[in-house]
């Protein structure tokens, strides 16, 4: 296999994958090759998949150019099997299908979708996913399952194993096989009759050695993903059923996942927690040992470094239990609890059990806990590598084994780990931060390694893997754990499934002994805001660019990388090409949008990354900071030069109509290289300032219109002919406010567009600037002040410490709804929560406010940003048509002819995006109100 095979695959699949989808730059080969793990490779090809056909035919050009290849998901695997140096196959956000059974006992899902999105699915159901791996809402199904991850309340009975129904897979020759579909099975058994009667033979000859079966059902007893699962031979007698849950754990190695069958769980409506803090690690296990046989659904061990790690003051050196109970009434939830506490009341707690059914607080626990592994990472040195390891023990064995490990890693000079994880199923993680920098460090790891392998596998006969995937570190002891016997029936089953050993090589099977210590992932200093970052991946579920160009983690991996070849010579056409293909892909669509942060356990947020990388393009004296700084000394007048553009646009809109308006702009910001700014029949028409009669009220309250909504009115096709300033002082006239403006409010603004394009200190200088006009406004803070712009509001509040700052929908739910009564009207209405509504957590007092004016209230499934982002909405309008693909189809479904937000830059992209008007929620709520007592 050399280069000229890959010139040669690579021109066949361009046939039938366009050239979007195929990346052979180095910036995305880069990007999209870096998972979760410690270790790196860089495919030489990366391919989004589409569909099952795609799978097929790659497979079957795999097979003729003799060349591997890996699949790939969510990339949050910790173990390597995600990565490649042939070609990686992504199967993301293209898989996103799934169909429920109407009783919501079982579900059938593509590989795309996270764990966290099959669990919105099934709510409606009162059910869940059964897997319950920690990064659930960030982990896809396909790996999921293609790892049997697991986490801390599925165990050993609900992992994908055990509630898997079937399988729908591309084999290695290309052959699509449903394992729950009759005639795919019929079909199978007439042109693959070999590779059926061989699963029989392997089923057949396991079950005839009796300590082979034995050892397997200990090994199964508890979590245990190293190697191929070998529980199907002894399990199921049904080939088929063999070959589905063959899968389960096969990391890839044996087929393509493309649909799999699941039961589900159902998610029990009664829930409390606890908090269980003891002075010993040994009386804590003890303790998890006794309440296996009490109701507890889950009992997760935090060591004393994990409570350091995100600050727990309890008290020190302390080892803490949190555990969970579920009930199907209320009051067998409080037996339950009265059940664990009479079990925990023979040891000795540091502080007295209390249980919670509170969600607000017991959530808060299991956050902690789910972020566990990237917060202690992010307490690491810099400049580390944070690894995860992954053992279990059988629970008798668990007190003596667990604290023998701590004394391990003590003894190996690891005085700074951890250890942590799901107590009720022996399995606990590791974790440690490492140099690889040296052949001292390489070599200090590797001792700890055959040490925690000689504990695990000679003393206690557990697992060296129990939910994250054999992987490249576990590869070389994949037989050393189950044995010669064991080790050649999976070699015996891989080469059934893919005889030339194609699929992700290097994986479970390698004959490297030192592939463990091989292809470390460099993560040197970068930038203070992303310096903790260690890849995990959490933040790509909020991140609106993810499968567009960049996510917020491939963004911090290239600015890496950008910065390791900085430090090394002979490197600068690298490094020049990389910031050259950044620049479109990491800079220009990062939305800078925040929402990352929400998901990510250490708060990173990838924006401030961005801002700093504009900040660094703009210098002070080049003549965009100029441009800048002229904007912001003379705003008010750009303001007034702004309207009668704004209305000759609509005046033209009028004349030519939308769809020759349409073309002609298009033609010219084409002519033009994507330099004009985009029109959209979305864009609105000019407000002209007027002075509004003031009433002299006892309430009052001073509100400061966003500079975007003192210059733009309402769209040419909104529903609405006032422009929202009016409409504001009305309602607020309405509820008997009197309404206060800020002196020469024309000049002011929150300055988050400076804050955007890397200007931050002429944004700080017009936030101060609006600070002071707004407390002399509000009489010194007295009174409560209104922004009718998310976004704006959100920026004030991180700038302006001195007054009460409120956006519409709070201030509503605060000081309005004494004072108006609601009528509801029979309409289907659509919501968009602004990312600054979901960062001030704010998303469910929009979703209450909009349910006291209709009924029918839609928030449409896999909307986030909007990507609008200030301006991007006209300068990368691909950016925010990306961010909201998914929007039309449900409006249109719905029949909902008007949405709601409370940003006007967005409602510009949603209403181009969508097809029907969006317009701020205060028009909602004036139109459903009349004061009390009218």
């Amino acid at each position: 296999m050399g280069n000229s095979d890959y010139v040669s695959f690579l021109k066949e699949i361009a046939r039938f994958i366009p050239d979007n989808r195929i990346y052979t730059d180095d910036l995305r080969r880069l990007a999209w090759g870096t998972d979760a793990g410690f270790y790196r490779l860089v495919p030489k090809i990366v391919v989004r998949s589409d569909n099952e056909q795609e799978i097929s035919q790659i497979l079957l050009l795999s097979g003729k150019y003799h060349i591997p290849l890996t699949f790939r998901a969510a990339g949050t695997s910790l173990s390597g099997q995600s990565i490649s140096d042939s070609v990686l196959v992504v199967a993301g956000k293209n898989w996103e299908s799934y169909s429920v059974s109407s009783t919501g006992g079982q579900i059938t899902l593509q590989p795309g979708l996270t764990g966290g999105r099959v669990n919105e699915i099934l709510k409606p159901y009162g059910r869940k996913f059964a897997p319950d791996p920690a990064s659930v809402k960030s982990a896809m199904v396909g790996g999921i399952v293609a790892n049997n991850a697991s986490g801390m309340n599925c165990g050993t009975h609900a992992n994908s194993d055990k509630v898997m129904l079937s399988a729908r897979i591309i084999l290695s020759d290309g052959t699509i096989l449903d394992t729950g579909n009759k005639e795919s099975r019929l079909d199978f058994i007439r042109s693959h009759p070999e590779f059926i009667q061989k699963i029989e033979s392997v089923r057949d000859r396991i079950r005839k050695d009796s300590e082979l079966v034995s050892r397997i059902r200990r090994k199964y007893s508890i979590k245990n993903v190293v190697g191929l699962n070998l529980f199907p031979f002894i399990e199921y007698d049904d080939p088929f059923d063999i070959i589905a849950h063959s899968i389960v754990g096969s990391e890839g190695t044996l087929a393509f996942l493309s649909e799999v069958t699941m039961k589900t769980e159902e998610d029990l409506p009664y829930k409390a927690s606890a908090m269980v803090y003891f002075s010993d690690i040994r009386e804590a296990c003890k303790a998890v040992v006794a309440m296996k046989k009490a109701p507890v659904v889950s009992a997760e061990m935090l060591d004393k470094k994990s409570l350091q790690s995100v600050n727990d003051t309890t008290g020190e050196g302390l080892t803490a239990i949190l555990t969970e109970t579920k009930g199907h009434t209320r009051e067998e939830l409080v037996d339950n609890i009265h059940k664990i506490e009479d079990i925990l009341s023979s040891f000795n707690t540091f502080t007295p059990v209390h249980f919670t059914d509170k969600e607000n607080e017991y959530a808060s626990y299991w956050a902690i806990r789910s972020g566990i592994f990237p917060s202690v990472g992010g307490t690491r040195r810099p400049g580390t590598t944070c690894l995860i390891e992954d053992v279990a023990f059988h629970i008798e064995d668990l007190p003596q084994a667990t604290f023998e490990l701590q004394q391990l890693l003590e003894k190996n000079g690891y005085h700074d780990a951890c250890i942590y994880g799901h107590a009720l199923e022996g399995n606990f993680h590791f974790i440690i931060n490492q140099a690889f920098d040296t052949d001292e460090e390489v070599a200090r790891y590797e001792q700890l390694m055959n040490d925690v392998i000689a504990l695990v596998v000679d003393k206690y006969d557990g697992s060296l893997k129990a939910e994250h995937g054999t992987g490249r570190n576990m590869a070389p002891f994949v037989k050393y754990e189950w044995g010669e016997t064991a080790y050649q029936y999976m070699r015996e089953i891989k080469e059934i499934f893919d005889s030339e050993y194609r699929l992700n090589p290097g994986v479970i099977f390698n004959d490297d002994p030192k592939c463990h210590l091989k292809n470390f992932k460099p993560l040197p200093l970068t930038n203070e805001h992303i310096d903790k970052c260690i890849e995990c991946g959490f933040c790509e579920v909020n991140c609106l660019s993810c499968g567009f160009t960049l996510s917020s983690r491939q963004r911090i991996v290239i600015r890496r990388e950008i910065s390791r070849l900085s430090r090394l010579p002979g490197k600068e056409k690298q490094m020049e090409l990389l910031e050259k293909q950044y620049k479109y892909s990491g800079n220009q669509t990062c939305a800078g949008d925040g929402l990352c942060s929400m998901s990510c356990p250490m708060g990173i947020n990838v924006g401030d990354l961005t801002h700093d990388i504009r900040q660094s393009h703009l210098p002070k004296g080049s003549l965009g900071y100029k441009a800048g700084d002229f904007a912001a000394r003379h705003l008010s007048g750009i303001e007034s030069a702004l309207r009668p553009v704004l209305s000759v646009a609509n005046t033209a809109h009028s004349l030519l109509g939308s769809k020759a308006m349409v073309s002609l702009t298009r033609g010219l910001r084409y002519l033009s290289g994507s330099k004009i700014p985009l029109w959209t029949p979305a864009m609105p028409k000019a407000r002209y300032p007027h002075k509004t009669a003031q009433k002299n009220e006892p309430l009052k309250v001073v509100y400061f219109p966003s500079c975007i909504n003192q210059t733009m009115g309402v769209s040419q096709h909104s529903p609405e002919s006032t422009p929202l300033i009016d409409k504001t002082i009305h309602l607020l006239q309405k509820a008997g406010y009197e309404v206060i403006f800020p002196p020469h409010m024309e000049r002011l603004c929150c300055g988050t567009i400076w804050e955007s394009k890397g200007m931050p200190d002429i944004a700080d200088r017009k936030s101060a600037e609006l600070e002071a006009a707004l407390y002399e406004a509000s009489n010194k803070g007295l009174y409560p002040v209104l922004c009718d712009q998310s976004p704006c509001l959100y920026r004030m509040r991180h700038t302006i410490k001195k007054i009460k700052l409120y956006e519409p929908v709070e201030f509503i739910n605060t000081f309005l709804l004494d004072k108006l009564v609601f009528k509801k009207i029979d309409e289907p209405i659509a919501i968009h929560i602004t990312c600054s509504m979901r960062k001030m957590g704010l998303d469910k007092q929009l979703i209450e406010l909009a349910g006291r004016c209709t009924s029918k209230v839609l928030v449409p499934e896999g909307v986030g940003c909007c990507g609008f982002a200030g301006d991007k909405g006209f300068t990368q309008p691909e950016l925010n048509a990306y961010a909201l693909r998914k929007l039309r189809p449900q409006i249109e479904k719905a029949g909902i002819k008007t949405g709601y937000s409370n940003s006007r830059t967005c409602e510009i992209g949603l209403e181009t995006n969508s097809g029907i008007p969006y317009i701020s929620i205060i028009y909602l709520v004036d139109k459903c109100t009349t004061p009390v007592g009218q």
